[in-house]
């Protein structure tokens, strides 16, 4: 499957125009690459509610939980380093993990959101490094190690965080700017310099609806008391989207909801991953590594979200029940979304990168019909 701008245009422009008349958008950006190299891009509209700034090529905003898919990365490229197999045990890099009925759990079930600690019973703070690192480490598991899986909301980018400054010496942060950003010159951060915040689109929380979906979970994660809520507020703080508006809390490198970017970068790192590792005769991934983050290690209900979801080693799958692709149509396909409908993935077999980035936020923790439209557009001429 070959990709061209001038055939690709016209079947994604008029859906990208329709986001905005019919869909409610606000300001948005779609970027399609292939082979390595950029074959579309589409922005249009405003990053302020006023309609004061225009969204361009170059606007930044927040991409939420599709920063976990950039701290996978890192943590796969420092394992893939120092020559360590997912298989290995957590706590033979990390022994203060080894407690609590923790022993046993293994670097891919961890990043598959099978380790059991999407919500910690311990109340610290979210900018409290260390103390969510001693909570995370005296946490007994929501349920046995390896027997479900669970979407990791807040905890998974400190587990990550931990294990990539322990084995290189150095947090996600920083890791993520020396091996990736800065080399392939992107446009896409974890903790925010205070001299690019100009650029960045404002981030507004959904509107009203009366039918967010998965209804349940929705249902759940508003409620006090529910498994889905605590899973969504420990470590607490920072729960309003408008929080994420100030300099201040963009500057922090929070791995599982933080990053900040542009939709072209989003999707030039997807687009490294789906070819083979290299982009611009450098390589970055060996095959093994690539194998990890496309093969699903665990699929089926999801104890969080409360539907069916499938993870790799740090990336989010298509269900092998699911009835609505999310990242393309190859089996071979992996990804992550953000909360609101942002969405970014490599589909390796047809050596695509794609992402759709957006400041209005519809009540979706999944891709929406949005991006998804796009996506099937992409694939419509095979």
């Amino acid at each position: 499957m070959q990709l061209h701008a001038d055939e690709l245009r016209p079947r994604l422009e008029p859906l990208f125009v329709a986001n905005f008349d019919k869909f409610g958008e606000l300001g948005a950006a779609i970027s399609v690459w292939q082979d390595g190299k950029p074959i579309l891009d589409l922005y249009g509209g405003y990053c302020d509610a006023r309609c004061e700034q225009p969204w361009t090529k170059d606007t930044l905003v927040l991409i939420w939980s599709a920063t976990k898919g950039l701290g996978s990365a890192c943590l796969l490229h420092v394992l893939q380093e120092h020559k360590i197999d997912i298989e290995q045990r957590v706590g033979e890099f990390w022994p203060e993990f080894s407690q609590a009925g923790k022993e046993e759990i293994t670097l891919a079930e961890l990043l598959s959101h099978q380790a059991g600690l999407a919500a910690l019973d311990r109340n610290v703070y979210l900018f409290d490094y260390d103390a969510v690192i001693a909570a995370l480490e005296k946490q007994e598991p929501n349920w046995p190690p390896g027997s479900a899986h669970g979407y990791h909301a807040r905890t998974f980018g400190f587990l990550l965080d931990e294990l990539v400054k322990r084995l290189s010496g150095a947090r996600i942060a920083e890791y993520w700017r020396k091996v990736f950003a800065e080399p392939l010159c992107l446009d896409l951060w974890i903790g925010l310099p205070e001299n690019e915040n100009a650029r960045v689109a404002t981030m507004y929380a959904p509107k009203a609806s009366e039918t967010p979906e998965p209804r349940q979970f929705f249902l759940d994660v508003t409620t006090r008391g529910t498994f889905a809520h605590k899973t969504f507020t420990s470590p607490h703080g920072l729960n309003a989207v408008s929080e994420l508006n100030k300099p201040e809390n963009r500057a922090q490198s929070f791995i599982s909801f933080g990053g900040v970017g542009s939709a072209n970068s989003l999707a030039k790192f997807y687009a490294m991953l789906a070819n083979t590792g290299r982009i611009e005769d450098r390589q970055f991934f060996s095959e093994r590594t690539l194998s990890w983050m496309g093969t699903t290690l665990a699929d089926g209900m999801d104890r969080v979200f409360e539907i069916p979801t499938a993870f790799s080693a740090g990336f989010m799958k298509d269900p092998e029940k699911s009835w609505r692709r999310r990242f393309g149509i190859s089996s071979s396909s992996f990804g992550h979304p953000g909360a609101g409908g942002s969405n970014g993935f490599a589909d390796p077999e047809n050596k695509i990168g794609f992402a759709y980035v957006m400041n209005q936020m519809a009540q979706s923790v999944l891709p929406n019909e949005k991006s998804l439209r796009l996506v099937d557009a992409i694939y419509s001429r095979l």
